[in-house]
């Protein structure tokens, strides 16, 4: 296999473009794709025809627009490129085909922007994200909104915060006179997953259903011993890591890393960096394939953000950076950060941002999966802070407390071996608990859930750091000695919002209440932190910079509570059946087989010992009654839901989660004492440990 050759080959890319395109509709389309120009719609008919003849080459017999409405997935709807012609057909894809699709718009998530009999939608080609071919299909990257105009997915206002950004930055880049045409946010999202058997999947009904195991004892071995990661691959995985990325590549995916991660049977793929709405297209298709790869290795892909308790969920870390198409990345500090006025300036408005509008960064990564992940295994909390590391914190630390600051430059350093490599110690560590991190000319943000779309991060990124560029813009614009008032404005907002950088543990005892005290927010159920949305300060900062209408902004948090509510009304059902159904007759059998040995026991013998074998049927069968009257109370408390999203919410939130955890708490303590050959489902032995 040639990498070089097979990557970007189901792709059309730059390449492809560059060959089949006449040349001025070549530059035309690549002056849409770089500048954000707007697109000549009089050369979509050329463009359609060679992208159709491509596709055709590659073996495709329809097209599709692929657009990402309001649930995290994407969305497909094929139709084939033939068109009458006598008694045959051609092969045919039009202009106007391909900048336009008309899919039904009543059945996606709006979040009471549509009504259901309100059925027109539209999807509209995202030029600069580029199509692609698979299984037969040419895949199309568009836009969906109604038929009224409001957007319907996450691509459209996920462009739209990357035009806010691009226009913001450009204006702050011309008072430090640097000119360019375009500044664009970049993202490199690792994606963690685990991989367990097909045939255990298939035996877990709360895995199918939910994702997640609803039940399920701590196994004797979890990642205790610290063995597994980056431990060496096991021959099923490695083989399907090599299928994956082969796969990926031919889908021009940047799939650079791979490896075990903490918790058995977890690992992780991390890509390199590309533009924002591209890497963001590439992530939903990284996940689509990940999973079918694993089917043809016997394998199930699981991307829920806590499938299993004891130990690590997934997430993804979302590694954000800004940069112009001159090559200038406004977050690389230099060898002199605190000398550089325009990097300290840029830091002060993303560090004022983060701080500004915790509220809805926290908020736009909520979930019901990941509300199980954050604060513990190597997530961050919930609690929304900004890490700078040694060398930026204590250039802050001498801005805001007037202390001396003493450069730290990186050093050498050495195992103190003659025959080692002298290697660099950087000037910073990394925090591995924390939510948002420096992480030497980036930011990561370590909230994501593994299953999240990446768009939803990024739109409140890109938003609420163009608002402070904005602001500035609008304070420096005037200046008499722009470098003192530069520096004064960078100054005011760092004391002003320093109480979001955090330097140290963010697992450690003491951060909720110092984090309480300086007023951060601490929002650990979705419930709880969707409401933020709501806010009218956080409204409008999408409405100023042409993101969102407040219409929209709204109907984005109702759905999410619509979905969380969903999520866990399904669990919940899920984990009745399965305890009435199967584990509460189970009990029962092993029951019936302990109390025929202690009859048979008698029957020999009085003398016989049953002493054992009673107190264990005797809390067995207290614990299996005790599990039907916990389940009878979650029924009871589901069935009576209040009204609207908010209290129902709330509802879920703490009174049906917490029965959940009780029953759940009852059945991994019998799943402990209970015979292996009655209990119903595979152990987290079975699951974790099953594929060599």
């Amino acid at each position: 296999m040639n990498v070089t050759e097979i990557f970007g080959s189901n792709v059309f890319n730059d390449e492809a473009m560059k060959n089949l395109l006449p040349k001025e509709v070549y530059i035309s389309l690549r002056r849409t794709i770089d500048t954000g120009a707007p697109l000549d719609s009089s050369i979509a008919s050329v463009v359609a025809n060679a992208m159709k003849d491509w596709a055709v080459s590659k073996g495709a017999t329809h097209y599709t627009h692929w657009f990402q409405p309001l649930t995290n997935l994407t969305a497909e709807k094929h139709d084939s490129f033939i068109e009458p012609s006598g008694d045959k057909v051609i092969m045919q894809l039009t202009g106007k085909s391909l900048i336009v699709g008309e899919p039904d718009a009543s059945s996606f998530p709006s979040g009471g922007t549509r009504a259901t009999f309100s059925a027109r939608g539209y999807t509209a080609w995202d030029p600069t994200s580029p199509a692609f071919v698979k299984e037969g299909t040419l895949y199309i990257p568009t836009v969906f909104v109604s038929y009224t105009g409001e957007t319907l997915d996450k691509k459209a206002p996920l462009l739209k915060s990357m035009t806010a950004i691009d226009a913001q930055a450009k204006r702050l880049l011309r008072l430090f006179g640097i000119e360019c045409k375009k500044v664009s946010t970049t993202v490199g999202p690792e994606q963690e997953y685990f991989l367990i058997d097909e045939k255990v999947y298939e035996a877990r009904k709360d895995l199918i259903l939910t994702g997640r195991t609803l039940f399920g004892a701590r196994p004797p071995r979890g990642q205790e011993m610290e063995d597994h990661y980056f431990g060496t691959l096991k021959p099923r995985i490695a083989a399907y890591m090599r299928d994956l990325d082969e796969t990926l590549w031919k889908y021009g995916i940047f799939a650079k890393t791979k490896h075990n991660e903490v918790a058995p049977a977890q690992h992780e793929l991390a890509p390199i960096f590309t533009t924002t709405n591209v890497a963001v297209d590439d992530n939903q298709l990284t996940m689509e394939i990940m999973k079918k790869v694993a089917k043809r290795h016997g394998l199930v892909c699981l991307l829920h953000e806590k499938p299993f308790e004891y130990i690590n969920g997934s997430g993804k870390h979302n590694n954000w950076s800004v940069s112009t198409d001159t090559g200038l990345n406004l977050l690389d500090p230099g060898e002199t950060p605190e000398n550089n006025r325009l990097f300290m300036l840029i830091l002060a408005c993303v560090i004022a941002a983060v701080d500004r509008y915790q509220g809805v960064l926290r908020a736009c990564v909520a979930s019901a999966g990941n509300d199980h992940r954050l604060g513990a295994d190597e997530a961050p909390p919930a609690i929304v802070s900004v890490y700078l590391g040694d060398q930026l914190g204590a250039i802050v630390d001498s801005i805001v407390l007037g202390r001396e600051y003493v450069p730290k430059k990186a050093i050498p350093g050495s195992i103190g071996v003659p025959e080692s490599p002298i290697f660099p110690i950087d000037t910073t560590d990394r925090n591995r608990t924390s939510p948002f991190a420096f992480t030497g000319n980036k930011f990561e943000f370590r909230m994501l859930g593994s299953m999240a779309s990446v768009a939803d991060p990024n739109i409140v990124l890109n938003t609420i750091v163009a608002e402070l560029f904005s602001e500035a813009v609008e304070a420096l614009s005037r200046a008499k000695d722009f470098d003192k008032e530069c520096k004064a404005f960078t100054e005011k907002l760092l004391k002003k919002h320093y109480r979001i950088i955090f330097n140290y543990n963010g697992y450690g005892p003491d951060w909720e209440p110092e984090a309480e005290r300086r007023g951060l927010l601490n929002s650990k159920t979705t419930a709880d932190a969707v409401p933020e949305f709501f806010k009218q300060e956080n409204i409008d900062v999408f409405v100023h910079q042409g993101v969102y209408t407040e219409k929209e902004v709204i109907a984005r948090a109702n759905i999410q509570l619509e979905n969380y509510i969903k999520s866990i009304r399904i669990e919940a059902l899920t984990m009745i059946e399965m305890a009435r159904q199967d584990v509460y007759p189970a009990v029962n059998g092993y029951l019936s087989e302990l109390c025929g040995t202690i009859a048979a026991k008698q029957a020999i013998s009085e003398k016989f010992p049953v002493g054992e074998d009673m107190k264990v049927a005797e809390k067995l069968a207290v614990m299996n009654d005790a599990m039907m009257s916990a389940v009878a109370k979650l029924e009871k408390d589901l069935n009576e839901m209040p009204e609207g999203e908010r209290p129902a919410s709330q509802k879920m939130a703490h009174v049906v989660l917490p029965d959940m955890e009780q029953v759940r708490r009852i059945v991994d303590g019998m799943e402990t004492i209970c015979s292996s050959d009655y209990w119903p489902y595979p152990t987290y032995t079975d699951i974790l440990y099953s594929v060599k």
